[in-house]
């Protein structure tokens, strides 16, 4: 089983060629979910690797985003316009599920879009130091998966029937969610003293907020919505680390 939950949470969360896993069910799935802020690890030592450049900091940090976004596929920052677009839609659950769907990305998923990378970006620029800048992306990531080993605890239903919310939706246990949690918290605080515990409190504020949100409008999650999940609680972490200059 784990295994096949190893590579589920490869190929689901990065764009490493895996062999898809030979055997697929809910515990399965709820492992993969599980080990996603490990995953992330991965890819903010590779991601990361840019920032480490001395001169330059605008230019690094486009670049690392950049490749985070290839190693992604880009699949959380499409969850994020698509979930967009369905919530400012204001058409009830089951029209906004059908928008998020289409292909296209609509207005409101564009100024999503535009605001997350620009902010994201200029976090990045404005935390001094290589490897503060470094250490702190690694982090970012990390908390952010965390996220979405919540989203798919016991209190969120699937909106759908089928599709990747479907298969993942209520499937990791709250005490693995709890536990990821104690230990990012261990580990801003750590890295940037007690101030920093801001850190992982706003990043999780703003993922059970988006949770929330699509539990009242579309009644539940779906895969859009982990990716948007994903990307708040990123681009928060990040805001609040170079606010408070972790």
């Amino acid at each position: 089983m784990m295994l096949d939950a190893i590579r589920l949470s490869i190929g689901t969360f990065t764009r490493f060629p895996v062999r898809p896993p030979s055997h697929l069910d809910r515990p399965v799935a709820g492992l993969a979910i599980s080990l996603a802020p490990l995953t992330a690890t991965v890819l903010g030592l590779l991601a990361g690797l840019p920032l480490l450049i001395h001169r330059a900091p605008v230019v690094s940090a486009v670049i690392c985003l950049a490749l985070l976004t290839w190693l992604t596929r880009g699949l959380h920052l499409d969850g994020l316009a698509d979930t967009a677009d369905a919530l400012g839609s204001g058409k009830p659950a089951e029209q906004a599920l059908q928008i998020a769907r289409k292909s296209d990305i609509g207005p409101f998923g564009v100024l999503v879009l535009i605001f997350s990378i620009i902010a994201s970006t200029s976090s990045l620029c404005a935390i001094n130091g290589d490897a503060h800048r470094y250490w702190s992306l690694l982090l970012a990531l990390v908390t952010s998966r965390v996220g979405v080993v919540w989203a798919c605890t016991k209190w969120l239903p699937p909106a759908r029937d089928h599709g990747l919310g479907a298969t993942v939706a209520q499937s990791t246990r709250v005490s693995v969610a709890i536990g990821w949690t104690a230990l990012v918290t261990s580990l801003w605080a750590w890295w940037g003293g007690a101030e920093a515990l801001l850190v992982p409190l706003i990043a999780c504020t703003a993922a059970t907020s988006i949770l929330i949100i699509c539990r009242r409008r579309l009644g539940g999650v779906t895969g859009d919505v982990f990716g948007a999940t994903i990307e708040c609680a990123f681009v928060a972490a990040l805001v609040t680390a170079a606010l408070i200059g972790a």
